[in-house]
C-alpha cells in the first residue's frame, strides 16, 4: 500500500520500521520541526526524522499543519492510499483527514476512551491502572475520538517505569498497525460511514478520561502522600520525579513501596525490608534506614525504598553507593 506516515518521538519509530520491512511504499513522512534540545540547545531532528533520513524517505516538517496549506497540497499530491499516524503531536485538520481514500489511522497508546490526549502512558501509571494497551482507530477532527478497529491490552507491572512500558507499547503499536492495514485495504474506499461499517469498528463510549499536559509541579515529590502514590509518580514520570536533599535536587529513579500486600511484586531486597517499621509514627520524608538496597523513607503510611537516584551535579547511583554518596543516616529528611 502507498502510505503517508506521521510521527515524531522514538515511540513512533518501530511502526515506521515495521511498515518499511513489510514492503509498504512510504511516500513521505510528516514530523515536527527540529527543536533545540540538551544543555547546548542545539537544533536536533525528531527521532522519526532521523530514522526517515536513514531510510532515504522524503520528510515534511510543518510547524502547524492546520495552517500550512502549501504542505497540505504537497501531501495530497503524493497520492497516498492512507495515512498512518503514531504520536505526531498535532491535530490533523479536515483538509488532511479527507485526503487519502482509505482514511487516516492512528495507533494510540491507551485503551480508549481512557486517556485520550497527550501522555497516556504516564497517566496510566500515575493513576495506578492495572492494564493499558494500544488501539488502532479511524481519525476524526476531535482529540482521539474516532472508532477503534483493533485493540489489545497489556498488564502494567508494579516496578515498570514509563520508558519500559512505552517500549512495550510501541512494539505492540507496530504489530497492530501491520495487522490492521490488510483489513483496511480489503474494506476498500468509498464514503467513510460505509467503509467503517464494513470494517466493524467499535465506537467509543461516553465515559472519557483525558491525559492532561504535565506541568513542573507534577514532578515534585510530596512525602505526605502514600508510598504507593509516590512510587507511581517516580515510575510514571521517569526519569523526572524530584525531591530535595540538603537543598539540592535529588531525582528519584527507582523506588519500591514497602507494602505487605504487594510482596510478590517486589524485588527480593525489598521483600526483606517488609514489616520492619510500624505504619506512621514518623515525619513524612524521614530516612528510617540506610540499607544495602538503598534508603528507606517514611511516607504517610508504609515506607518507600529508594533504590536508585541522582543528586544534582552527580552521577546516578543505587543501593549502598547511593547511601554513601548522600552520606545519609536514620533521622535525615528529604523534601
Amino acid at each position: 500500500m502507498k502510505v503517508l506516515f506521521w510521527g515524531t518521538p522514538a515511540y513512533a519509530v518501530p511502526t515506521l520500521d515495521a511498515l518499511q520491512r513489510a514492503g509498504h511504499q512510504i511516500l513521505g513522512v510528516v514530523t515536527q520541526p527540529d527543536r533545540r534540545r540538551g544543555r547546548g540547545k542545539q537544533l536536533m531532528p525528531s527521532a522519526v526524522k532521523a530514522r526517515s533520513l536513514e531510510l532515504g524517505l522524503r520528510v515534511y516538517t510543518p510547524e502547524k499543519i492546520r495552517r500550512d496549506h502549501g504542505c497540505q497540497k504537497q501531501l495530497e499530491d503524493l497520492g497516498a492510499d492512507l495515512s498512518v499516524v503514531v504520536a505526531f503531536g498535532q491535530i490533523l485538520p479536515p483538509e488532511v483527514l479527507t485526503q487519502p481514500p482509505l482514511g487516516c489511522w492512528n495507533g494510540h497508546g491507551s485503551l480508549l476512551p481512557r486517556w485520550r490526549g497527550a501522555g497516556p502512558i504516564q497517566w496510566s501509571i500515575l493513576e495506578g491502572d492495572a492494564q493499558t494497551g494500544v488501539g488502532v482507530m479511524a481519525m476524526e477532527e476531535g482529540l482521539d475520538t474516532g472508532p477503534v478497529l483493533i485493540e489489545r491490552a497489556l498488564e502494567i507491572g508494579l516496578l515498570e517505569n514509563a520508558h519500559q512500558l512505552g517500549d512495550r507499547l510501541s512494539k505492540l503499536t507496530a504489530d497492530l498497525m501491520l495487522e490492521a492495514l490488510p483489513r483496511i485495504e480489503s474494506a476498500g474506499a468509498g464514503p467513510e460511514e460505509e467503509r467503517l461499517r464494513r470494517l466493524g469498528v467499535r465506537y467509543q463510549t461516553p465515559e472519557v478520561t483525558y491525559a492532561r499536559m504535565l506541568v513542573k509541579s507534577d514532578y515534585q515529590i510530596d512525602w505526605s502522600a502514600s508510598a504507593l502514590a509516590i512510587h507511581r509518580k517516580v515510575m510514571g514520570l521517569f526519569p523526572g520525579a524530584v525531591t530535595l536533599w540538603n537543598g539540592k535536587r535529588l531525582k528519584l529513579l527507582v523506588t519500591e513501596p514497602l507494602i505487605e500486600r504487594l510482596r510478590h511484586d517486589l524485588s527480593p531486597p525489598a521483600q526483606q525490608l517488609l514489616g520492619r517499621w510500624p505504619t506512621g509514627g514518623h515525619q513524612p520524608g524521614t530516612v528510617l534506614e540506610s540499607s544495602e538496597a538503598g534508603l528507606v523513607v517514611s511516607s504517610s503510611g508504609c515506607p518507600l525504598l529508594i533504590r536508585e537516584a541522582q543528586l544534582e551535579g552527580k552521577v546516578r547511583s543505587h543501593g549502598r553507593a547511593l547511601v554513601q554518596q548522600l552520606q545519609a543516616s536514620a533521622g535525615d529528611r528529604l523534601g
